[in-house]
Order: C-alpha cells, then sequence, then structure tokens
C-alpha cells in the first residue's frame, strides 16, 4: 500500500502537504509526529473518509482513484480506532460478529460464532477469553482484543491501521496487545502503527514515518529508530526558543496558592500532590490516556476527585464544584474553544464579560455602557481583531476567539488561570501573541497551569512541567535544566529518570 503527493486542504489550512506513506507486506510500519501533524487526515484519506484534493492511493500495486470506506474494507484495509466503541452488555462473540452475523436464513449461527471467536482470538490474537463472557467483564486488553479481533474475523484484512491502541492500557497490559500485534505480523498482514508513545514505537516497528506540519519528513528504518534524539529531532524539526517572550522567575519559597493533597479520580489518576504559586506558570504534559485531561478537570473544579483535596490559599474547596472554584478565583479557558469556550452567536463584547457580569450591572439589569467599556479595555490590551466590541464572535479568527476567552477571565482579575491547549488551531504569529500576554500576566502575579498537547510550548513559557504517564505523576521538570527534547522523551516514555532535571 502506498499513497504519494497527498495534499488535503481545509477552509484556511492545509491538513497534509504532498505527503507520502508507504507500507510492506508483513511489516509494522510507524507513524508518528506531534499533535497536528497529520496523522490523523491521512488515516481518514486512506480509509475513505476523506477525499484527497491531490496525490495518488495504490493498493496491492493498484490505483485506487476515488477510495470509499465501502471501497477500501473490499481491498483488505482494516482501520482499528482508538476508541473502544463496543457494548458492555454484549458477549465477545456477540461483539467480534457484530454487523457481521454468522446465520441461516433469519436465525442467527450463535453456537457457531462463539466457537469461531474464541477460535480466532486464540490462533491469531494469542489470547483466550471465553466467547460468552460479557465485554464489560473484560479488561482494557481483553477489549482492545476484541475490537481487534472484529476488524479482522472475515479473513481479508491485507492491511491493519491501529491508531493508539495502547492508550486506554496499563503499562502490564501493553505486552499482552503486543503480543498479538506480532502475531498478526508474522501471518503476512502489513500493519500501520500509530502512536505518541515513542518508546513502543522502537519497541515493535521495522521502520516508521515521520509526519510535520502535514509533510513527510523522513522514514526510519529499524537502525534509525534506536536513536531517540534523531525521531524528536525529526519531530521537531526546529529552535522555537526565540517564539517564547523572556522568562521571568518566582522568588523560592513563594507561598503556594493552589495546592492539591493526594488527588486521585477513579482509575484514571493515582494520588498525586501538586502546587502552584503566584506568578507561576506550570505546565502539564501527557499523552492521551495519561490521566492529564482528568487531572485538570478536578483542578478546575469541572470533576469530582475520587480521594484528596484541593485548597486556595488555605481554603478548601468543594470537589467537582465549578462554582465555587471560580467563586474562589480560578479561571478556565477550556481545551474545546468552539464548543464551551465562546458562544459563536453573542457579540465580542458579550463573551468577554460573561465571568464578569456583577461589574457591568446593577441591580441584575446589564449595563450596556458598562460593558462596552470594559469590552473595549480588554480589546485593546489583548489587541483582539477586529477592535469592534459588536463583532459577533464567530466571525473572529481562531487566534481572536482564544484571545477573547482568555479577556474574560482577565476581566475577572482572577488569581489563578487553568489554560486548556491555549494555542490549539491558532497561527503562529497569534500564537507569539497568546504567549506574550500569559508571561505578562505571571508577571503581574497570576498563577498560571498550562494543560497542552504541544512540549515545545510548555517548554518555553512554564517554569517547570509536571508530566503524567498512565494515570501517575512520573516528573516534575525544571524548564531551565531541559530542553524540549528530554520533555517529549519523558511524556513518550523514552526516558524514566528524570531525576537529574527535576525541580527542586
Amino acid at each position: 500500500m502506498s499513497l504519494d503527493d497527498i495534499v488535503k486542504r481545509f477552509p484556511g489550512v492545509l491538513a497534509l502537504d504532498h505527503a507520502s506513506l508507504g507500507l510492506r507486506h508483513g511489516e509494522i510500519h510507524g507513524l508518528i509526529g506531534e499533535n497536528g501533524a497529520g496523522k490523523s487526515t491521512i488515516i481518514k484519506v486512506l480509509g475513505g473518509l476523506l477525499r484527497a484534493d491531490e496525490g495518488t492511493i495504490r493498493i496491492g500495486g493498484a490505483p485506487v482513484d476515488h477510495p470509499t470506506p465501502a471501497l477500501v474494507h473490499s481491498l483488505g484495509i482494516r482501520i482499528v480506532h482508538q476508541e473502544l466503541a463496543l457494548v458492555p452488555t454484549l458477549t465477545v462473540a456477540e461483539s467480534v460478529f457484530l454487523d457481521q452475523e454468522i446465520a441461516a436464513g433469519p436465525l442467527t449461527r450463535t453456537r457457531r460464532m462463539r466457537h469461531r471467536a474464541a477460535r480466532f482470538l486464540e490462533d491469531s490474537l494469542g489470547m483466550r477469553i471465553p466467547a460468552t463472557r460479557l465485554i464489560r467483564d473484560l479488561d482494557p486488553a481483553e477489549r482492545k482484543l476484541v475490537q481487534i479481533a472484529h476488524a479482522l474475523v472475515d479473513g481479508d484484512a491485507r492491511v491493519v491501521i491501529l491508531d493508539e491502541p495502547t492508550a486506554p492500557l496499563a503499562a502490564t497490559q501493553v505486552s499482552t496487545v503486543f503480543t498479538a500485534i506480532r502475531r498478526l505480523r508474522d501471518s503476512g498482514v502489513a500493519i500501520l502503527y500509530v502512536s505518541h508513545y515513542l518508546s513502543e514505537i522502537q519497541e515493535i516497528c521495522d521502520r516508521a514515518t515521520v509526519l510535520r506540519a502535514g509533510r513527510t519528513v523522513g522514514v526510519a528504518e529499524k537502525k534509525d529508530l534506536a536513536s531517540s534524539d534523531r525521531l524528536i529531532e525529526m519531530m521537531i524539526g526546529r529552535r522555537i526558543d526565540e517564539v517564547f517572550p523572556p522568562a521571568h522567575r518566582v522568588p523560592a519559597g513563594t507561598p503556594p496558592i493552589l495546592e492539591a493533597t493526594g488527588i486521585a479520580i477513579d482509575d484514571a489518576v493515582e494520588p498525586i500532590d501538586l502546587d502552584l504559586a503566584p506568578g507561576e506558570i506550570v505546565g502539564v504534559a501527557g499523552l492521551p490516556g495519561s490521566g492529564r485531561d482528568a487531572l485538570v478537570d478536578a483542578l478546575a473544579g469541572m470533576r469530582a476527585p475520587t480521594h484528596g483535596r484541593l485548597a486556595v490559599a488555605g481554603k478548601i474547596l468543594d470537589a467537582g464544584s465549578r462554582t465555587d472554584a471560580a467563586r474562589h478565583g480560578i479561571g478556565l479557558v477550556p481545551r474545546d474553544r468552539r464548543g464551551s469556550g465562546v458562544v459563536l452567536n453573542l457579540s465580542t463584547a458579550a463573551n468577554l464579560t460573561l465571568a464578569s457580569l456583577r461589574r457591568v450591572s446593577h441591580a441584575g439589569v446589564l449595563d450596556a455602557a458598562a460593558e462596552q467599556t470594559q469590552a473595549d479595555t480588554t480589546i485593546t490590551a489583548l489587541d483582539i481583531r477586529p477592535v469592534t466590541a459588536s463583532t459577533p464572535t464567530r466571525l473572529l479568527s481562531g487566534g481572536n476567539q482564544q484571545k477573547v476567552v482568555l479577556g474574560r477571565w482577565i476581566a475577572t482579575q482572577s488569581p489563578i488561570l487553568i489554560l486548556e491547549e491555549p494555542t490549539v488551531g491558532v497561527d503562529v504569529s497569534a500564537k507569539s501573541e497568546i504567549y506574550r500576554i500569559i508571561a505578562h500576566l505571571a508577571e503581574q502575579g497570576t498563577a498560571v497551569l498550562i494543560s497542552s498537547n504541544d512540549t515545545e510550548e510548555l517548554w518555553g513559557l512554564a517554569h517547570r512541567v509536571l508530566v503524567m504517564r498512565r494515570g501517575r505523576l512520573v516528573a516534575d521538570v525544571d524548564t531551565s535544566a531541559a530542553d524540549p527534547d528530554r520533555l517529549l522523551a519523558l511524556v513518550t516514555g523514552l526516558s524514566d529518570e528524570p531525576e537529574e532535571e527535576t525541580a527542586p
């Protein structure tokens, strides 16, 4: 299978810029790159979910001009998505044969399905799972193997795409899935293995294609995969220190304003202690499934922790109460800007004052003049464009919408700001402006917590970075003593020895 010079454009975005990818018969081929590099887009093009604007797709040497999901399935392409789309109350056999049941006329051959499901799981994937067990009674690794079996049980697979197959798994469960993947490779199936965990790419892949900004920047052969520095250099590809404003330092011994003690969240996050001081910028890094999002949700009052407590300036917060968190001065810029960050049909002025309505109201009645004045002040301070406060927010660019969400909480003078993916979908110039705003807030004494997929961003902005991996806090990294390559290595599991960079 090969994709050559694939181009895919979206409004204002060149998602794939003459990207290429090729798989050989019976190999495990990695696909790596930072978030936004184009991995998901190229998979959707291959799966027929998106049509490429330019380029050629070949399967078995023959060009496929207009791929559709049905066509690529008939040609032996199987995609196993990261999400476990399984029904908890179905049995293993029912899940393996869902939508492809064995039947004789109107009757389902239940006994035959059970026999074939069990045999396929054992013979092809090396796992003995009773076919009558319910999905809800399986562990995550077993569920993942059932999901893989569903894609392969018809016996016609030639290429299997595994999208972050180990993201929901504990470290001890990964080897179970790896054993199954190697069995597939040995049977002659070509496997495209997509993962952020570079240590897994090194362990299981024969080769790997690296995407950066929609382009294929290289193919790492097996010998090249051994070099962590080389892989990270290919993924990053540039110096970024000049993009960020100069960092100020927080005086040693500054008392924390936000304290989390023994915070644990179901099976997503093991007990964690952390603190955040006024004027400090702390990053939270972690891959999908690391527990990073769950931790940040708990700190922001969006999710109640199972154990532990949160305190602001020594006052204990109501667990899981966003209202109480906001009352105690925790502002939140959510990760889904358009879905939960801005109200697109409201004006820029209305969005900027949503969190501070008491300041622009009298006796519960909005003071339009006060709203306009406060909005104009924020628009000027953050250089939001266009400068007209009456402009509907939906007409602003992504970068300016992000400034609006930031400005809303700046107007409240919140002493703590939690920023999730603060520059996602934002162009380079807007990123630089947002970085300047964040640094200025910290200089004025605001405590800032940034959760981001972009390790370069965290390295350039934060004083220290908390690294999450599979529900555990594995490192507290002082960024003045670590470069972005080292930070990425910790996040992706290439390094398990953070002590030399750990903040005091």
